[in-house]
């Protein structure tokens, strides 16, 4: 028996859009407000994991076609590769750099390493996550 779904797949698909926005928002506000890569990354996941609840898994790979494993060693590749860089130019450990520099469309913006250091725990976060629910969810 077919289950008609209409409904939640039309509301999903607006919720999953406010979901990632608002994971965006919290990853950008951790720099100075509570927040950061860590509950952004759990945001951004769950929002994936709603798609995957809601849509079949074949639909969901051909929408996103990532393999969250590598998604997962990417952010530790990223965020290890901060702290390696402190010590490759001889500054104390995980210490971040920043800077004010000039781009075209935003004009004077603030930009800093501990950004690519949050997008790692952020992408390690997502990676892992999905990964355990949908190893969860295979049949044996």
């Amino acid at each position: 028996m077919k289950i008609n779904d209409v409904i939640l797949r039309t509301v999903v698909k607006g919720i999953v859009f406010i979901v990632f926005t608002l994971g965006i928002y919290l990853f950008f506000a951790g720099h100075n407000a509570p927040g950061g890569g860590f509950i952004g990354g759990l945001v951004l996941g769950s929002g994936v994991i709603l798609l995957y609840i809601t849509f079949d898994i074949e639909t969901v790979h051909r929408g996103m076609p990532f393999d969250f494993k590598l998604v997962a060693a990417l952010g530790v590749l990223l965020a290890t590769g901060t702290a390696i860089g402190s010590i490759v130019f001889n500054v104390p450990f995980l210490t971040q750099a920043d800077n004010y520099f000039h781009l075209p469309l935003l004009g004077e913006t603030h930009l800093t390493t501990v950004t690519i250091f949050e997008a790692g725990v952020a992408l390690t976060v997502v990676g892992t996550l999905v990964t355990i629910i949908l190893s969860i969810s295979e049949d044996e």
